[in-house]
């Protein structure tokens, strides 16, 4: 064919899938992946929701002494309390009443002790420190549950509650605090941040693919690969860390609530390679959809040339993680697991694997964009292809650019 006709433009993206050549390891990996792309993504969604599942269980707290190394003294002397006075005089809770506007400040404090012994929970309750003349009083809650428990959590709660009667019995405006409840607001203050990050970090990647890519599928793809991921990364850790499976084979010495920076962090990294992975594959893949290849062709091409990259940086990743997992705290062992088992199901599961199936599902509705929204976005032009159509057209009209000639001492333009 003509060079730069279409039909030359087709037969080398065709060239490029691997036809003529040696197929390469991503190359048959794709092939794999598109021979049955709907029995492909259905194996691979009803997998990871599988693994999902547990992660509705996901609970979150701030570590304590309970969840330190069993050889460590703060473990020691946190193990030793819990059995000789009970769990709860690991975390006492501090309830704060201000008695200034109160008839009787001295009633009101007894009043609230009184209603504090009898409520659900509470193992034992101090005399009321009296502090600023009688203006205000501190007393002491002992739970009967650890700091982490979600009884204890239930128990600060339900003092939050009850606040309000008792201001309306006594007067006195009754507050918590303490470490415990202290690491329970920030536990959960970050749980209720994780849905409107969530839909930050989603939203801004459906915009920027959108721009790059200009599809309509790839953007939605990419995000919904993302959330399972992420979906799956809990659940595992949940399993693990939470319900003990494989707790033993993997040196996990306590289960519970994990650490409450755990879903953030984890969302944070895992969107960034996720991205790069996505941008790795697609891009290839567009190049030779946009030079004529066939869908499934443009699909292989992508396989071909970019499932190395992807490949290499994954398990770099997956090993700088894992690496942390053997002799970390137990803090860190679950951000560990969650970062290596999150890179190793979005590289090879989501990008390398779901990816090529769905493209090669949708065909060539995978590059498809509305013409309204096309004019409405603007064409950054990532690949420079409007500098290869402006290459080709003033060699079309039989002169190139100018070259750059001395003159006089200077440098100007050859017209020739």
């Amino acid at each position: 064919p003509r060079p730069g006709s279409r039909a030359a433009r087709r037969e080398q993206a065709a060239h490029g899938t691997g036809h003529g050549g040696r197929r390469t390891m991503g190359e048959r990996w794709g092939r794999v992946a598109i021979r049955r792309p709907l029995l492909t993504l259905l194996a691979v969604l009803i997998g990871l929701l599988a693994v999902a599942v547990p992660a509705r269980d996901l609970q979150l707290a701030l570590p304590d002494n309970g969840s330190a190394p069993t050889s460590s003294s703060q473990r020691q002397a946190y193990d030793t309390i819990s059995e000789k006075f009970g769990p709860g005089f690991n975390g006492p809770l501090l309830v704060h009443a201000d008695t200034s506007r109160a008839t009787d400040p001295q009633a009101a404090a007894a009043t609230l002790v009184k209603d504090l012994k009898a409520a659900d929970g509470v193992a034992a309750v101090g005399k009321p420190q009296v502090i600023d003349h009688g203006d205000a009083a501190v007393i002491q809650v002992v739970p009967k549950t650890g700091p982490s428990d979600q009884k204890t959590k239930d128990l600060v709660q339900h003092i939050r509650d009850e606040a309000p009667t008792w201001q309306q019995q006594t007067q006195a405006e009754v507050s918590v605090t303490g470490t415990t409840a202290v690491n329970i607001d920030v536990s959960d203050r970050l749980a209720s941040s994780l849905i409107p990050f969530a839909l930050v970090v989603v939203g801004l990647s459906l915009v920027l693919l959108l721009l790059v890519f200009r599809s309509v599928v790839v953007p939605l793809k990419a995000s919904l690969g993302f959330l399972l991921s992420v979906a799956a990364t809990f659940g595992a850790v949940v399993a693990v860390f939470q319900w003990g499976w494989l707790a033993s084979a993997l040196g996990v010495a306590e289960t519970g609530p994990v650490v409450s920076i755990l879903p953030i962090l984890v969302m944070a990294v895992l969107f960034g390679l996720a991205m790069d992975y996505e941008v790795f594959m697609v891009s290839r893949m567009r190049e030779a959809h946009v030079h004529g290849a066939a869908p499934r062709e443009a699909v292989l091409a992508g396989s071909r040339h970019a499932s190395r990259v992807v490949t290499a940086a994954a398990l770099i990743m997956f090993a700088v993680f894992a690496s942390f997992f053997p002799g970390g705290s137990t803090m860190l062992k679950p951000i560990a697991f969650a970062l290596a088992v999150g890179v190793f199901i979005d590289a090879f599961l989501v990008r390398m694997t779901l990816v090529p199936a769905v493209l090669a599902l949708v065909g060539r509705a995978g590059w498809w964009l509305p013409k309204w929204l096309d004019r409405l976005l603007p064409d950054l032009d990532i690949e420079g292809e409007r500098l290869a159509a402006d290459r080709q057209k003033d060699r079309t009209d039989g002169h190139g650019p100018g070259l750059p000639v001395a003159v006089g001492g200077a440098l100007q333009e050859d017209p020739h």
